[in-house]
């Protein structure tokens, strides 16, 4: 029965809170603390804190850690997949939707729409990336550079996979950086 509660108390906070980790965190304040007293105000705080201190999503590091605590590791693994099943039906369900109406042309449209929306993003985020990149004791025009056209080479003219190149960037960045 403990997986149940542990699935109850992840995924409803994960239906209602709408906006990410940040504000399902009092959702699950009240399950965690106020319905199954797992926890005290105290503990939640200290483990509010630790997710918060870690990289990534706060919401699946809380979870991962109280469902753990609950129920060992699969209890860890009721919590976190309790966390991200609201998200996952919610863009399958979508996802069926899109595929069912692919040859409309209002969703043909709506993806030639999209596609330059992202392109454009993502060349802004580039672009904060390097000046960013030029600012870093350290790393400098010169390695920004070198990386951006050993990259540009390796996908281009080699055809390398792009996750080889950015697995040898992060190589590059940390033995030479």
């Amino acid at each position: 029965m403990i997986y149940w509660y542990i699935f109850l108390a992840f995924f409803i906070p994960g239906i209602l809170g709408y906006g990410g980790g940040p504000s399902s965190i009092p959702l699950v304040e009240k399950e965690v603390v106020d319905h199954y007293d797992w926890l005290t105000v105290n503990e939640f705080s200290e483990v509010l804190a630790l997710a918060n201190a870690l990289p990534g999503p706060i919401a699946t590091k809380m979870a991962g850690y109280i469902g753990y605590q609950q129920a060992g590791i699969l209890g860890a693994f009721v919590a976190l997949f309790a966390t991200v099943a609201p998200s996952l039906i919610l863009m399958i369900t979508l996802l069926s939707i899109l595929l069912k109406y692919k040859h409309s042309p209002q969703v043909k449209k709506m993806t030639q729409l999209v596609r330059p929306v992202i392109a454009v993003l993502l060349g802004v985020m580039t672009w904060d990336f390097f000046q960013h990149s030029l600012s870093i004791e350290g790393a400098g025009f010169l390695h920004t550079i070198i990386i951006g056209l050993l990259s540009l080479l390796l996908l281009v003219k080699w055809k390398v996979h792009p996750a080889y190149v950015i697995g040898g960037a992060l190589l590059y960045g940390a033995f030479i950086l």
